[in-house]
């Protein structure tokens, strides 16, 4: 479920009376949520985040990076608060759970090469896992507290199909088998066995040959995948292409011409749409009432500023001193990541460390997993 950003930045905008203080003991600390920090690290983990697959070196602006970590801050507000609104029904995210989706995304990755990649990427473990708990707790959040609230009348469901019957036709599919091997003798044999067999599983047999079935619409089909399935009969299989990984070939199990869904094949799919649009209003509901009596701080300077404020800024010395401060600090968080690699601490411009309150996860640029 996505946040509504709208509802967010509404509620950032009310704090500007309810600033966190530059007292010493907020050092690190970006916001308060009931009491609970949030620290300048959470922020620039998600910010690694935003901008992992980036190139270059390119160093935002003062008032790009404060309105980037002012939409992730809002995030992080919300998702403390969630996790909050858990733990006072008893409904909080445990230790185990964490363990156990961390599990589930270790599985995907043979051997150790899991902790390869948080090597290479510089992601820190612990960072990572306070992500997966925040994620752990939306997705109980919702399940357990959004969802028995919600109910769908057939007479909604009814409604909905004929507003939207356009959206229940299914264009042509097909049902192919994806057929690869890094060598291509064993990919030959393997449909040399299928045209024998018309069987499947035995192509399996070959450790050397992976064999997936997939059902996808024509018009989502690769240019290759289009041309070699073109003209192919049902049951027969394309000539072998080589790619990047190796070589592979497509057997055509079946053509699936279009149709309209009636209302009962249909209803798994609005039942869903509807569930979607029911959950999105019922979180906001909950967000809105919550954040009245909620005791939320946010650093002056994450939140969003009058119009015309940042155009002031434009022929302001102060403002480009700023500038020269973020480049140079970007400079030292690029030098912190290399010192990473020696075993050193990265320090700050004053040769302090940069993370506070024992938050190490540095400025690593983290991943979750491919768990949303």
């Amino acid at each position: 479920m996505r946040i509504s950003c709208l509802l967010l930045w509404t509620c950032l905008a009310a704090l500007a009376l309810a600033a966190c203080s530059t007292e010493a003991d907020d050092m690190g600390i970006v916001a308060r949520v009931n009491g609970k920090p949030i620290y300048l690290s959470q922020l620039e983990f998600q910010h690694d985040l935003l901008h992992m697959d980036g190139t270059g070196a390119f160093v935002p602006t003062v008032e790009v990076l404060r309105g980037e970590y002012g939409q992730i801050l809002g995030d992080l507000i919300v998702m403390e608060m969630v996790s909050q609104e858990l733990d006072a029904r008893g409904l909080g995210v445990t230790d185990e759970e964490v363990a156990e989706e961390e599990r589930k995304v270790r599985a995907d990755y043979p051997d150790d090469s899991f902790d390869q990649v948080l090597v290479e990427e510089y992601i820190d473990l612990a960072s990572w896992r306070e992500r997966l708990r925040y994620n752990k707790a939306l997705e109980k959040f919702q399940r357990l507290v959004l969802r028995p609230q919600i109910k769908i009348d057939y007479r909604e469901a009814e409604d909905y199909y004929k507003q939207h019957i356009k959206d229940f036709r299914i264009p042509e599919t097909l049902r192919i088998l994806v057929v690869r091997s890094s060598d291509k003798a064993p990919l030959a044999e393997a449909l040399k066995v299928y045209r024998d067999t018309r069987d499947p599983e035995a192509m399996r047999a070959d450790e050397k040959v992976a064999v997936h079935e997939i059902t996808v619409r024509q018009g989502q089909l690769s240019s290759s995948w289009l041309e070699a399935l073109q003209e192919l009969p049902p049951g027969e299989s394309s000539p072998i292409m080589e790619e990047k990984f190796g070589y592979e070939a497509l057997v055509l199990l079946e053509r699936l011409p279009a149709k309209q869904l009636d209302p009962t094949q249909a209803y798994p799919l609005v039942e869903q749409a509807l569930l979607e649009h029911k959950m999105r209003d019922a979180f906001e509901t909950w967000l809105s009432n919550a954040w009245n009596s909620a005791d939320v701080q946010v650093s002056e300077h994450l939140l969003p500023r009058p119009e015309g404020e940042a155009a002031a800024e434009a022929g302001d010395p102060a403002a480009q001193e700023d500038q020269a401060n973020l480049e140079s600090r970007m400079g030292q968080e690029d030098a912190g990541k290399n010192a990473l690699q020696e075993g050193m601490a990265p320090l700050g411009p004053d040769d302090t460390p940069l993370e506070q309150e024992g938050d190490n996860s540095e400025n690593a640029v983290p991943a979750e997993g491919q768990a949303q």
